[in-house]
């Protein structure tokens, strides 16, 4: 069998345009560089695809030989799941992006925020988005899309129009509301499971410039900074998002975090966001009007590549008191520097899409809340538990508030019971698309999806 996998990647060596590469190769080290240190074994080979031509040639290859596959985009995945122990897919060196008159942007499979936002910007237009530039746009639209937008705009998803996908079977279909239809519902909420996306059409949309900022507020007037931010945030209007949250520095010690952005009309931003400077005791931090790539650009400087990652995550109904209560004992039980606590609001757009329009499962005003931990450079086993055991505690403190699943970006390959709970009513629909389009689970490495 070790026989015949060599002879089916050398042939693919020879068909690709971007080559294959196995380890010691210098770009076999840069594709498997991702933002999350590799906690498993690494990859057999990584196929560096060019064109969806490309990507069938590395389907055909991993199926003929029985390889896991997994697909690199934008490598910004805190599970790790761009590599697998087999065949990788890095869609890296796809990153161009093309908006046109239409304010409607093709974007490559490998492309990040960056690199929309590097023309957008210009353009006085932006793409809907998570909070960093360095996330992968497919991986995250196809999973949700949380971000600053999120309130006028709705999830990434909501402004997907089309996507150019490779099938397990390697046919190339173009997904859209009236042209493989089920699938194009699958792919906004249940991830890469159903092909490899190599291009994707997204709704740009105009903002000019937003007004946003890091504040920074002592963890001894956590409660009084954030109950009187909520209060603030109950009647903030959709053109308000405000990410609330707990830092741990190098110095060992928590901070609160508050980011308001302001998407609306400039000059009314420093209005909505005034009020957000002046919740308790300011160590550090401003607001500003700046480019929506600029905002985004603010927050890589925190992703560090090659450090050991963990991530949990719950829904809330809502960030109450109770919960803020919550938040702060974790903050304060955090075992060291990279822990981290942080809230993404779920409101006005993206809540008045119908539950049934695509699959993601939960479309009711709500709060996401995110574990991460980053652990130290070359921190060892007993390290690393510690910090993952801190993750999972705080998870399940909220666990009696926490509504059913969470989003489905952000949870473990295993933990498939919250996987259909995150989906809802939408759960059997999923499976039957996923049936239809990969009965042979190809790919298997994406976001957990219900099982029938």
């Amino acid at each position: 069998m070790s026989d015949h996998i060599d002879r089916t990647l050398a042939r693919l060596h020879e068909r690709l345009h971007g080559r294959l590469t196995t380890d010691g190769d210098e770009r076999y080290a840069r594709a498997v560089n991702i933002w999350p240190k590799p906690m498993g074994g690494l990859p057999r080979a990584v196929a560096h695809c060019r064109s969806p031509d490309d990507v069938q040639h590395a389907i055909r290859a991993a199926r003929d030989c029985q390889l896991p596959l997994s697909v690199r985009g934008g490598g910004h995945d805190w599970a790790g799941r761009a590599l697998c122990e087999g065949l990788v897919i890095d869609l890296s060196g796809m990153r161009g992006v093309i908006i046109g008159p239409d304010a409607v942007a093709a974007i490559s499979g490998g492309a990040r925020a960056m690199d929309i936002t590097a023309q957008a910007d210009s353009l006085g237009l932006a793409p809907v988005s998570g909070s960093v530039g360095a996330v992968g746009v497919a991986g995250l639209t196809l999973g949700g899309g949380y971000g600053p937008l999120i309130g006028r705009f709705g999830l990434a998803l909501d402004n997907l129009i089309a996507a150019e996908v490779v099938l397990a079977d390697g046919r190339i279909v173009l997904a859209k509301d009236d042209g493989e239809q089920d699938l194009f519902w699958a792919l906004r909420g249940g991830g890469g499971n159903f092909g490899v996306v190599t291009t994707m059409w997204q709704r740009l949309h105009p903002v000019p410039s937003v007004r946003s900022g890091l504040l920074v507020y002592p963890f001894a007037e956590a409660k009084g900074v954030l109950q009187r931010c909520m209060d603030l945030v109950v009647s903030a209007p959709d053109e308000l998002e405000v990410q609330t949250g707990f830092f741990i520095g190098p110095d060992g010690v928590p901070v609160v975090l508050v980011v308001p952005t302001w998407s609306g009309a400039e000059e009314q931003g420093e209005a909505w966001v005034k009020p957000y400077l002046r919740l308790g005791t300011l160590l550090a931090g401003s607001t500003e009007a700046m480019s929506y790539g600029s905002r985004l650009a603010a927050f890589d400087p925190f992703l560090a590549n090659g450090l050991p990652t963990f991530m949990d995550a719950s829904w809330l109904p809502a960030f109450d008191n109770e919960a803020i209560g919550l938040a702060i004992e974790a903050a304060g039980r955090a075992v060291g520097p990279g822990c981290a606590i942080i809230t993404h609001e779920f409101k006005g757009a993206a809540s008045r899409v119908s539950e049934a329009a695509t699959a993601f499962g939960l479309r009711r005003p709500h709060v996401l809340l995110e574990v991460l931990t980053s652990c130290p450079d070359r921190s060892e086993r007993p390290e690393q538990q510690r910090y993952q055991a801190w993750t999972l505690a705080t998870r399940k403190a909220f666990a009696a508030k926490a509504l059913p699943g969470a989003y489905p970006n952000f949870l473990a390959a295993d933990d498939r019971q919250r996987a259909e709970q995150s989906y809802g009513r939408n759960a059997q629909r999923l499976i039957e698309v996923k049936r239809r389009y990969d009965p042979d689970n190809v790919f298997s490495s994406a976001i957990p999806l219900p099982t029938g």
